[in-house]
């Protein structure tokens, strides 16, 4: 101990006859392993035993108002869950494929898989979901932008078998895509996404986790990470949990709904069995005045790296701005944030007429489903109106006017207010942005204007295609 007991307090404890002198340090060591102790024996078990109670009456009340409760696989403990994941008999078969394949010892490829596992499996609190999650998303949406959502079968939705996995299928055109449609179907229960690799960051990984997201990782080819994937979506569907995912597998760079991605459909479809709980498909259209990461997107798609991460920079100067006009009173929503439902696909119906190929007659049938869908919202209208040369407002009136008529004639998806109020809401929206100019009447375009009208122009051109074959669908609310 040399010249560290010249630091040393000594403490003298008294023990019957004995008397044993300790340095200050170690008493305090002591006492801290015995606090350890008895916190892990008595207090720790309380704290763990009342939130778990807590939990329990916010998932009763909850699942008294939910049109779908909550299952009890989304409620498993997610040690739980990683247990019976790795041990699964499939996932076993693949361990010791890939131990073989890559020369490596099986307890190796073992810990590989359980490495896989804890990234993939979410933690689900539905006192984070319910009393937190909800509450943000519908604060943020309506703070943002006006809310739409077009008309449904809603009979149809309601009728859905209640003992049936449901999977709300979307097309992608911004982050908000989660915050919307967890805000608009909270009350049909609580859905767990599929997020890509850029929300694996600390501590947002573990929000996301807590409000039941899983992480996949889109471009792994290993079979081993695949098969612990495929394996982890099965179980959730075969055991009722409601689920959102993206065909597309990103978010759209051009406006316009991208061919799907087969992975977790596949996936999904050919895990379920005759005598399993039916699969319903729910499409879901997703449409915005404006899209927050317009700008990156349009630039990830001239450059053809599709991996883009704005400068950190630029995302805290944007939120400092965006902060000081809500406390300055100065913020104005970013238009209209539409969403329209599409008619449920019934897997085990389905499956009856299928081709050879039935995920690809799934994705396909699917995505023309979202397509007949995709809300018509002002922005987009107003700026094929300008690509297509109009320079007045008279012009564009004209121009969105006839449109709607085409529409409506078609039987698609139209807002409700009518062609003056569309042109004057967009052409503020676009002012605002500094896409364009109003001289009197005159709309003068600035540079940077071509690229972005082009984008939101997209969004809704598949709806004036002569061979637009979309059922007819109702009008937007």
């Amino acid at each position: 101990m040399g010249g560290f007991t010249r630091r040393q307090n000594p403490v003298t404890v008294g023990r019957m006859s004995k008397v044993v002198t300790l340095p200050l340090w170690l008493l305090i060591l002591i006492l801290l392993f015995a606090g350890v102790t008895f916190a892990s024996h008595f207090l720790f078990p309380s704290v763990r035993w009342f939130f778990r109670k807590r939990a329990e009456r916010v998932i009763a009340r909850v699942n008294q108002r939910l049109k779908r409760p909550i299952e009890p696989f989304k409620l498993a403990r997610r040690y739980d869950m990683i247990q019976r994941l790795i041990y699964d008999p499939e996932v076993t078969k693949a361990i010791v494929e890939h131990a073989h394949d890559n020369n490596v010892p099986e307890n190796v490829a073992f810990e590989k898989a359980r490495d896989y596992a804890r990234e993939i499996v979410p933690s689900f609190s539905a006192t984070a979901y319910f009393t937190i999650g909800t509450r943000l998303a519908r604060w943020l949406s309506n703070s943002m932008y006006r809310i739409r959502v077009g008309e449904f079968d809603r009979d149809r939705i309601e009728d859905i078998d209640p003992n049936a996995s449901v999977v709300f299928v979307m097309n992608h055109r911004s982050n908000m895509d989660y915050v919307l449609v967890t805000y608009l179907v909270a009350g049909a229960g609580a859905l767990s996404y599929a997020v890509g690799e850029w929300a694996r960051v600390w501590p947002l990984s573990a929000i996301i986790r807590a409000m039941g997201a899983y992480f996949i990782r889109r471009k792994s080819r290993g079979q081993l990470y695949r098969k612990v994937l495929a394996r982890y979506v099965q179980m959730a569907t075969r055991g009722g949990v409601t689920q959102a995912m993206f065909p597309e597998g990103g978010l759209s760079l051009t406006g316009r709904i991208a061919p799907p991605r087969l992975g977790l459909l596949s996936y999904i479809i050919e895990g379920w069995q005759p005598g399993d709980r039916d699969i319903i498909f729910v499409p879901v259209a997703l449409n915005y005045d404006r899209v927050l990461e317009d700008r990156f997107l349009i630039a990830a798609d001239k450059s053809g790296v599709r991996r883009f991460r704005p400068p950190i920079w630029t995302v805290l100067s944007a939120s400092a701005s965006h902060i000081w006009q809500r406390l300055s009173f100065r913020f104005k929503p970013f238009g209209t944030a539409s969403v329209g439902f599409g008619q449920p696909l019934e897997l085990s119906t389905f499956l009856t007429t299928s081709g050879p190929d039935p995920v690809a007659g799934v994705a396909a049938d699917l995505m023309t489903r979202i397509s007949a869908v995709v809300p018509v919202v002002p922005v987009p209208l107003v700026a094929r109106s300008l690509i297509a040369g109009a320079n007045d407002v008279a012009e564009v009136e004209a121009h969105v006017a006839r449109d709607m008529v085409l529409l409506t004639g078609r039987g698609m998806p139209i807002p409700r207010r009518d062609a003056a109020q569309i042109t004057r809401d967009a052409l503020e929206n676009l002012r605002t942005r500094r896409l364009i100019r109003l001289v009197g009447t005159r709309i003068d375009r600035t540079d940077a204007a071509n690229d972005i009208l082009a984008f939101y122009a997209a969004s809704i051109a598949h709806h004036f295609s002569p061979d637009t074959s979309h059922g007819p669908v109702t009008q937007d609310a």
